[in-house]
């Protein structure tokens, strides 16, 4: 047996949503020069593909990276798993104590070696090791770490301006079952106490009941909304009743905690007339502002108070100037999430958050909600996801240089957020009137940044360490429409099984479908993206098929399946009963009936689809993989089928200790250089 280095250190940079496919036409147009670094010191497939599990989407493949188990072994079987016995309910996935499966960090914490795991999206939280060589950093959602347990207030958009007299306020709320791959403060019962919750107060109890019921709801409904005009407008008049307002200066508020608060704002000129600053208080009579906006930049850091539970709650913001008329007549500004401080839930040890913010400062947020348009990537997304890439790898290197960790375990979140916002816009479409050319080039600038946050690691190299790139999928940019309410993972999809005779709908005094299932008709349901549930007698209370029937239905499921088409087209891929769904790594407990893909080209970005699936604009579904440095060859090209569940035992074998124990995959031995 090939033996690694037992002094070896390994970082394993996980990066969203990353794209092999993009990552080589951008390598090859100079475009990413770390990861060529990289590639130079290192091996991958020439085309940089790695073979993803299925299903294609966030919690299950992270989850497979960790434990080189399919997601039929290791349990976590779609964004949500399912109800063990409530067929039109989903339960929180983003649950270590979930995963039937070792995760590799807590073998190598417990062979001796200092480990950290960083935003980690799959079984990472809570820590299912009590080694103290382990530490852990957030995983309960994959967006940016503490976006649930630290989000006090969501972000917004203000322009104020003179014309206006009464405010539009737009709704600042996210939808909260992960449509989109953000987890806001998901509305969800606590069982036990019969209190409303967020979707962190009780992991592992959490339900979402969502009825997905035409082409409006769920994914497509999110990016429908971002792609309007999402600020909201507020007055701009003359200064009054101001401490120290100089001649001139226009004032505005911001409501803020939801609208128990505001904040006041003062619009200000220079000595030749011209508008040019904006100073935000927390009220008229503050000697001093919270926050100078004087250019267009972000200003990140701002601490304040919202009104949370009732109570003041100190918080840090980001502000960026949109725009300022040189008239003062329009003002027009971003205010980011309000971030609590103070919240150490999901740090282990928690003495890790206050040393980081100590050294570091305060948890930057991203933005997630305000429009999918091109002036605002320009001016907001990319600035904020660059500001947060970067304290993530400052976290990091700190980390690594002040508490000597040997092993790392990282991941970030910018493509695949940039790409559930942009892809669908970067091939024109008639619902968007959109100029594709303008969204390509904020998906460039996505790749070109993340280059840039993976360069931040690059110096290991010359400290002997083993760097891995990977991701859990890429991104497709389909070139149909999504069938409604097929596939959808955030969801009980109703629409097309109702259209098939399977799902029955209750109905109102009109005869029209209301969003209750009516169980005593129904014979199977298709919650959560690629599975498909029998109503069985004497397996669910709610069952209706003879066990001996089973069989004949989902013969007759998987035909009409496959002859179910949306805009005249077949547009399911694969259909498959249970136990062939084996081949795919999709049998077992928490796995459906019958496990379905769609067809390429008519694909949500991601998790409807098979792993090896293309799409428009050089994109494509699966996973990358490469890896330099210590123990693997140097500028090395290898013809082997990489698989997702090879990623675990190839590390195993480089940091040399053990395979996890329900490990799948197999070592890269084509790809490693060792003694």
């Amino acid at each position: 047996m090939i033996k690694g280095d037992p002094k070896g250190k390994i970082i394993v940079v996980g990066v969203d949503g990353m794209d092999p496919r993009l990552t080589k036409k951008f390598l090859d147009e100079g475009k990413m020069p770390n990861v060529k670094k990289l590639l130079e010191h290192g091996s991958a497939r020439e085309d940089l593909v790695m073979l993803g599990a299925l299903p294609t989407i966030t919690p299950p493949q992270w989850t497979t990276l960790a434990t080189g188990a399919y997601p039929g072994t290791h349990g976590i079987t779609c964004f949500w798993n399912q109800h063990p016995t409530k067929l039109d309910t989903l339960v929180y996935s983003l649950d270590s104590r979930n995963c039937r499966a070792e995760q590799l960090w807590n073998v190598f914490a417990e062979a001796g070696k200092k480990t950290l795991v960083w935003h980690w999206p799959g079984s990472s939280w809570p820590p299912t090791s009590d080694s103290p060589n382990l530490a852990v950093v957030e995983g309960t959602q994959p967006t940016n770490v503490n976006l649930v347990v630290g989000s006090l207030e969501w972000e917004a958009v203000w322009a104020a301006r003179e014309d206006c007299q009464d405010e539009e306020i737009q709704d600042a709320e996210l939808d909260g079952n992960g449509a989109g791959c953000i987890i806001a403060d998901v509305e969800l019962a606590d069982e036990n106490e019969g209190k409303r919750g967020n979707a962190m107060d009780t992991m592992g109890q959490n339900e979402l009941y969502c009825m997905l019921m035409s082409e409006h709801e769920g994914e497509k409904a999110g990016s429908e909304r971002l792609g309007k005009s999402r600020e909201s407008v507020i007055p701009l008049r003359p200064a009054k009743g101001w401490l120290n307002a100089p001649e001139g200066a226009k004032e505005f508020y911001i409501p803020v905690s939801y609208g128990k608060e505001r904040r006041t704002a003062l619009v200000l000129k220079n000595k030749d007339g011209i508008y040019d600053r904006v100073e935000i208080y927390k009220n008229k009579k503050a000697a001093e502002p919270l926050v100078v906006l004087d250019d267009y930049e972000v200003h990140s850091g701002i601490i304040d108070t919202v009104i949370s539970k009732d109570e003041p709650t100190l918080c840090s913001r980001q502000y960026v100037l949109l725009n300022l008329e040189p008239d003062g007549s329009e003002v027009m500004l971003y205010v980011g999430n309000a971030n609590k401080i103070g919240c150490d839930d999901l740090f282990h040890p928690k003495s890790l958050y206050h040393e980081l913010r100590e050294h570091l400062g305060e948890i930057p947020s991203v933005c997630l909600t305000v429009g999918a348009l091109p002036w605002i990537a320009e001016k907001i997304t990319a600035p904020l996801w660059h500001i947060y890439g970067q304290w993530q790898a400052d976290c990091i290197n700190y980390l690594i240089e002040n508490h000597d960790y040997e092993v790392v375990f990282s991941h970030f979140h910018n493509i695949d957020c940039y790409g559930h916002v942009y892809w669908e816009r970067c091939a024109y479409r008639e619902e968007f009137d959109n100029d594709p050319a303008e969204f390509l080039e904020v998906m460039e600038r996505a790749y070109v940044d993340t280059d840039d946050y993976i360069g931040q690691f690059v110096h290991l190299l010359d400290k002997g360490w083993t760097i891995v790139v990977t991701s859990d999928h890429g991104l497709v940019n389909a070139e149909e429409d999504m069938p409604p309410a097929l596939g959808d993972p955030f969801g009980v999809n109703i629409k097309a099984m109702m259209e098939m005779g399977y799902t029955v709908m209750k109905t109102d005094e009109k005869g029209e479908p209301i969003r209750e299932i009516d169980w005593s008709k129904t014979t199977a349901v298709a919650p959560r993206g690629n599975h498909i549930y029998i109503n069985l007698k004497g397996k669910y209370e709610t069952g209706i098929v003879e066990p001996e029937d089973q069989y004949e239905l989902e013969r007759r499921i998987i035909s009409d399946l496959y002859n179910y088409k949306y805009n005249g087209k077949r547009c399911v891929a694969l259909a498959l009963r249970s136990q062939d769904a084996a081949l795919l790594g999709l049998k077992g407990e928490g796995c459906g009936d019958i496990i379905y893909f769609l067809e390429e080209g008519f694909n949500r970005v991601h998790g409807d689809s098979l792993s090896t699936y293309m799409g428009l604009t050089d994109t494509s579904e699966s996973p990358i993989f490469l890896i330099a440095g210590k123990g693997v060859k140097h500028n090395f090209k290898t013809d082997r089928v990489i698989r997702q569940v090879d990623v675990a035992p190839t590390l195993a074998v480089i940091g040399n200790v053990r395979m996890p124990a329900q490990c799948e995959g197999a070592p890269v031995y084509q790809i490693l250089d060792l003694d």
